[in-house]
């Protein structure tokens, strides 16, 4: 099967590197990468990358996989790239995008009306310069039809890994993820945010008093009527300058912010997941079972059988 990556000046090396390790390892592929030209292509960091191909000297392409990367702006405005692009991927089996990289898919019209992500910093400017795309950058990696779109930089190794799956089925991926060392495998439906990056900061001291309360101790008693007290407001006047300042409702942050700290509790420590639900505010295991799954997409214990030993909590990679 022949993989064509696309690149152009500026993409992220990571975006290239990683997922041609992951076809590369299942040794099944021709991986092949094309610039808009045949030569040294200049990534975002200045490191040089050879591609192989310019558009137009590749056919036969089964998988198409835009890389993202700070150049995708100026990329976008090519328009023998976007021509091609759009040409490539009608013929293509399957596309797919890492980071930014759906921006490029987007220009070339091959994402209207599908259900697409990418990095969370680009959000804004996807549902600005594309409203015909359905917009949702919490998963790390989303597919509909035969276009696949990734978060940022490390999911597209998870993205790469799940095609590999496609293809060849579970054992085969799981080879390629041990001899990588990774996790087999990051559903596409899990968070890549974290607390401190997806709320706003508040603007106000009640508010930011409010705030402070909830993080200092997530599993104590956060009510309406709590808050209010602690930020001097009436509750109907806390509820309505919460909201507009950090966008979302008291109730709606106190839960994400004891999701954040139960996957804290669960990537370093044993606790048991009832002992942790009471602990945090959640009343039951279920209940927190049931809230875990819906921000985060996976169950805790899943969860805790990825993460625990790495020192590593998940949350937003870099553009």
């Amino acid at each position: 099967m022949r993989v064509a990556f696309v690149i152009y000046d500026g993409f992220q090396v990571l975006d290239l590197a990683g997922p041609l390790e992951v076809f590369r390892n299942a040794g099944r592929y021709e991986c092949l990468v094309v610039g808009p030209e045949a030569g040294p292509v200049a990534a975002s960091g200045g490191l040089p990358v050879h591609a192989g191909y310019g558009i137009g000297e590749l056919d036969g392409i089964d998988t198409l996989i835009v890389a993202g990367g700070v150049g995708v702006d100026r990329a976008m405005k090519d328009p023998a790239l976007v021509r091609w692009v759009t040409e490539t991927a009608g013929a293509a089996r399957r596309v797919a995008s890492v980071c930014s990289g759906a921006l490029l898919l987007a220009e070339a019209g091959l994402l209207d009306g599908r259900r697409v992500t990418t990095h969370w910093g680009r959000e804004e400017q996807m549902r600005r310069e594309y409203p015909r795309l359905d917009v949702d950058c919490d998963p790390i990696f989303v597919r509909d039809g035969k276009f696949w779109t990734s978060a940022g930089v490390t999911a597209g190794m998870d993205l790469a890994l799940a095609l590999v799956e496609d293809d060849h089925g579970r054992d085969v991926a799981h080879a390629v993820a041990r001899e990588l060392v990774m996790f087999l495998r990051r559903p596409g439906s899990q968070s890549q945010f974290s607390v401190p990056l997806w709320s706003a900061q508040p603007a106000s001291d009640p508010i930011r008093a409010a705030v402070s309360s909830v993080q200092a101790d997530p599993g104590a008693r956060h009510s309406i009527a709590d808050l209010a007290g602690r930020s001097g407001l009436s509750a109907r006047h806390l509820q309505r300058r919460f909201t507009a300042e950090l966008g979302v409702p008291p109730a709606a942050y106190v839960e994400r912010v004891r999701i954040e700290a139960a996957r804290r509790a669960l990537a370093e420590g044993d606790e048991p997941v009832e002992t942790l639900a009471r602990r945090l505010g959640f009343g039951t295991g279920e209940t927190l079972r049931r809230a875990f799954h819906r921000h985060v997409g996976v169950a805790p214990s899943d969860y805790r059988d990825r993460f625990r030993g790495t020192g590593f909590v998940q949350g937003r990679d870099k553009p």
